[in-house]
């Protein structure tokens, strides 16, 4: 395992052979597996689980309640978002808010520059075209982008 020095890695739970690059944070609860690549200025939130052989590119956040399978491609300043009625304030009495879980499951590959909204599921081998906006469920070995991230083919289609 190699973490830069430049990081601030609070999370004990780090596979072997994974490498954090420079300007990282990874809060406490995170979890991530073997031999995975965090790139430059990325931030890892405490309910987040990342697989094995995950590369995340720089200037990606993962918020609480994403959860990331194995040998997933993120690319750079992917948007993940996990609160579906964002707002400043913050009713601090009701306790700590849930929200829902997004995964990324196996093999899927995101582009860079895509924003993710909370409570999706992107099927394995999917691929995400850069740019695009997901608001839905991707199936699996689909092949979406644009801006309403819409299904244009699958895997294996001729």
């Amino acid at each position: 395992m190699k973490i830069s020095k430049l990081s601030d890695v609070q999370s004990s739970n780090i596979g072997e052979g994974t490498t954090i690059w420079q300007y990282c944070v990874i809060l406490s609860g995170a979890k991530i597996g073997r031999d995975c690549n965090i790139c430059a200025n990325c931030f890892i939130e405490n309910d987040v689980v990342i697989g094995d052989k995950v590369t995340i590119k720089n200037g990606v956040s993962i918020f609480d309640s994403i959860f990331i399978e194995d040998n997933v491609f993120i690319g750079p300043n992917v948007t993940f978002t996990n609160d579906l009625y964002p707002r400043s304030v913050r009713d601090r009495e009701k306790g700590k808010k849930k929200y829902p879980k997004t995964t990324i499951c196996e093999g899927a590959s995101i582009g860079g520059g895509s924003t993710i909204l909370p409570g999706v599921r992107i099927g394995k081998n999917a691929i995400i075209g850069a740019g695009a906006v997901v608001t839905k469920d991707v199936a699996n070995n689909a092949i979406i982008f644009g801006e309403s991230a819409k299904v244009r083919r699958y895997l294996n289609d001729s």
